[in-house]
């Protein structure tokens, strides 16, 4: 019998198929989603859409036959983006269950689950009581109404496009020649519908679906994923480069010279346009985003907010703030006018327009956004990682004009640099953020804390 509580994460279900993730499960899990959002007494029916892993279309049956055992119909959508399906829970006030491992090898799969108007469904909010009822029904077993609920298709393939084209449209810009790296993944299927019309060449790169990823893993975190587009945006004089990864939710960018833009100047620069239709607005921001971000959120009017990591909780806050716009360090884009869910295919829109609406290269246009050097996410493995980062805080925290907060793990501030260790939520990893004003004082900060997070000694630098 599968483990459940080792595949429900604190965000969303995601496992090896079929040890960890099969069909049962799946099943099981419909039938509890139902019961744990009491969606019988409610809004009466979930919306179901899947990625192009092989499993998916299994997997999602299965739940939607846990769905309608208990009385409930189905909104079937069909082959997927993650925010595609977001925005069918919103469009149609829905909850709804999303089939993707995202950015994770063929092997796995998983589900995203969302309550009606894409609300987030974590740990904290529903995901912990859908685990614990599928347990017991893998061992009880269902028990289906004497009239179960029906399923029928609905395409909102081209309403999702239309959305988005309506939020930013790119009808009044300049002509511009992209390269799109779908890796595979739903980029394939959606950009193609997005970018129907306009002044926007698109040059695609692995836009045929394959959840075997036979090119490259969709995961453009990985700098190793990105060598194939910023070479193809050299070859053909391209003014940009995106990358999506599997599930299409999350957009990478790279400039006219091949160079990665950071995330975190996609969010300054996407706060800037929202700020610029919303003035005064709050914009949230993730404690692992630039020093840049919310600077350049003051400086343009607007109300930083800074907050932990992860979805759920940059979904609860934009709720209860009424933020216009938030954003992540590892290219999670979410905006009020999407049902404040994560977006990457909107972001990319604000990317496109911004380069378009002036002359200058996307080098230039966004450079003004990158201030400081970082040293991006790093991952060690730790015996014990509590252990490890109060060892840290012992080092750091009584240091003279040194700063220290636990919203997020541990972030030690010093003005001139910060840091900041996490530990993962589902692997004995620490996970270490280090940003500074220079090379040489972020490379000084990241080589000291990582000798005290593996025990090794710093090596001097001649």
């Amino acid at each position: 019998m599968a483990d459940v509580a080792a595949i429900f994460k604190a965000y969303d279900v995601r496992g090896v198929v079929p040890d960890e993730l099969d069909e049962a499960v799946a099943r099981a899990t419909g039938a509890a989603f139902v019961e744990v959002l009491d969606v019988l007494a409610g809004p009466g029916a979930v919306v179901i859409g899947y990625d192009m892993r092989p499993s998916s279309p299994g997997l999602a049956a299965a739940f939607a036959e846990g769905v309608t055992s208990t009385g409930v119909d189905v909104i079937d959508i069909g082959l997927a983006s993650t925010d595609q399906l977001y925005f069918a829970s919103g469009r149609l006030q829905l909850p709804g269950a999303m089939f993707t491992a995202s950015h994770n090898p063929a092997k796995y799969n998983g589900i995203k689950m969302c309550r009606a108007g894409a609300s987030p469904v974590g740990s904290e909010s529903g995901l912990r009581d859908i685990a614990d009822l599928v347990a017991k029904t893998l061992i009880d077993g269902l028990s289906p109404v004497p009239v179960p609920g029906h399923v029928r298709r609905k395409e909102l393939l081209t309403a999702y496009a239309d959305h988005l084209n309506d939020l930013v449209g790119l009808t009044g810009i300049r002509p511009l020649k992209v390269v799109v790296d779908a890796g595979n993944g739903m980029g394939g299927h959606t950009v193609p519908a997005v970018f129907a019309t306009g002044p926007v060449e698109i040059l695609p790169l692995y836009f045929e679906l394959d959840g075997n990823f036979p090119n490259h893993e969709a995961n453009p975190l990985d700098p190793k994923n990105l060598v194939d587009l910023q070479a193809k945006v050299r070859e053909t004089g391209a003014d940009l480069g995106l990358a999506f990864d599997g599930d299409a939710d999350r957009c990478f960018v790279v400039d006219e010279k091949g160079d990665a833009i950071s995330p975190s100047a996609i969010t300054g620069a996407v706060a800037v346009r929202e700020l610029a239709k919303h003035p005064g607005s709050i914009v949230l921001h993730n404690l692992i985003t630039s020093k840049a971000v919310p600077e350049l959120i003051a400086e343009h009017g607007g109300v930083p907010v800074r907050t932990r990591v992860g979805h759920s909780n940059i979904k609860q806050k934009m709720a209860e703030t009424d933020a216009v716009f938030g954003g992540e360090h590892s290219a999670h884009y979410y905006f009020r006018d999407f049902w404040r869910a994560d977006t990457g295919m909107l972001a990319a829109l604000h990317v496109l327009a911004a380069l378009g609406e002036q002359d200058k290269p996307a080098s230039e246009l966004f450079s003004v956004y990158e201030r400081y050097v970082a040293s991006g996410e790093l991952n060690s493995q730790v015996a014990d990682a509590a252990a490890t980062v109060a060892a840290i805080e012992d080092t750091y925290g009584d240091r003279e004009g040194i700063t220290v907060d636990h919203l997020d793990g541990l972030t030690i501030d010093a003005g001139e640099w910060w840091f900041n260790v996490r530990a993962s939520n589902t692997e004995p990893l620490l996970r270490l953020n280090v940003e500074a004003g220079d090379a040489a004082t972020m490379e000084r900060v990241r080589d000291e804390v990582l000798a005290l997070i593996t025990g090794a000694p710093v090596e001097e630098k001649n």
